[in-house]
């Protein structure tokens, strides 16, 4: 009997440490759960195309927070990247019949070569002047895609192969929730260790961080290509789902909406743009016939959230989870301890779902 207590309790514990080393209490992971089934419980066409797009959306928002949150540089051309892997992954099923499956890690491969490039092209640049230079990549790209029309089709838009011979949206929805995870789990393990250590210092101060040893060139090409690479993956997923492309995928427009959502949820906290990507995306389509003025709302509410609360829905949640666990109230369920926090536990806080 006691055995078998010691093994439960042991296996607890490699569970919550595995947990925690992932970033998620257990009520994140209740959370994921019920994302999980949400679907094969709601069984509305339209609701779950909606879910595909804020999970989608989600992940853009997560992959933008870990370079403007973590070494502090806006990439403004980030919607280019998340057309370049739907590019990609779009002419590479059509011109070769390659399979969607593989054109997806191409366009991610591609994108993160680029990103690549990007991270050596800012490398002494820093704030606007680094933000500024990704936008105008992100140009160019957009008018390669758009007078390219041999291999783009241009304006016209190019018809996508589709990554299931189906109209029902829920094998596109489980792909798209797995991609979620993906990235949201090697975000979470990067920024936890000491390279994440290395990303905040960088973001924090430049010049402190070179002196105190931190090779900035090689982090913040490391952070570019990281982040590129997962939009590029989201990006042939898109083009697969949505079936039909033009250069307006990159469109800056699209770069705001990221931005907005990854700085209202919460800046340099990876899932707070998750988490506002799941309540923003369907609010915007519920308010469908104030289109025209979405992106203003986007940036009246990313001001107030920036002026007001900077810390955003993560920092406001944290807030929320510290009071109610002030006595050990509800501990258990938001993964708080009773000890005091180390200085890194407090440091990576934030960063916990």
């Amino acid at each position: 009997m006691e055995s078998n207590k010691i093994e439960t309790g042991l296996g607890k514990g490699v569970l919550k440490n595995c947990l925690h080393k992932f970033g998620i209490t257990p009520f994140g992971a209740a959370l994921l759960l019920i994302l999980a089934f949400a679907p094969i419980l709601i069984q509305d066409e339209f609701m779950i195309r909606l879910l595909i797009s804020s999970l989608m959306f989600g992940a853009l928002a997560m992959s933008f927070d870990f370079t403007a949150g973590y070494i502090n540089i806006c990439n403004f051309g980030y919607a280019a990247f998340w057309g370049l892997g739907a590019y990609t992954s779009a002419i590479l099923a059509d011109k070769i019949g390659m399979s969607p499956w593989l054109g997806m890690i191409c366009g991610a491969i591609l994108a993160a070569i680029l990103g690549f490039g990007l991270g050596l092209l800012t490398i002494r640049l820093g704030g606007i002047f680094a933000s500024c230079m990704t936008w105008f990549v992100a140009l160019a790209m957009m008018s390669v895609a758009a007078n390219w029309v041999e291999l783009t089709r241009g304006n016209s838009g190019m018809t996508v192969k589709a990554l299931f011979d189906t109209v029902e949206n829920l094998p596109y929805y489980y792909v798209m929730f797995a991609i979620v995870i993906l990235i949201y789990l090697v975000l979470t393990y990067i920024t936890k260790s000491n390279v994440g250590m290395a990303f905040r210092a960088i973001g924090q101060d430049l010049e402190a961080a070179a002196s105190s040893g931190i090779n900035a060139t090689k982090y913040k090409v490391l952070n570019f290509t990281i982040s590129c690479g997962m939009a590029g993956l989201i990006g042939g997923f898109y083009a697969h789902y949505i079936g039909v492309l033009t250069p307006q995928v990159m469109h800056t427009s699209h770069t705001v909406e990221m931005m907005a959502i990854a700085y209202i949820g919460g800046r340099g906290t990876i899932w707070g743009g998750l988490a506002c990507a799941m309540l923003m995306i369907p609010a915007m389509e519920y308010l469908k016939d104030l289109m025209e003025l979405r992106l203003i709302m986007y940036g009246a509410l990313m001001i107030l959230v920036m002026i007001f609360y900077p810390k955003g829905l993560a920092g406001l949640w944290q807030s929320l989870v510290a009071l109610a666990c002030k006595r050990n109230l509800f501990a258990k369920l938001f993964g708080a301890d009773k000890d005091r926090p180390s200085e890194r536990e407090k440091t990576d806080s934030t960063g916990t779902l």
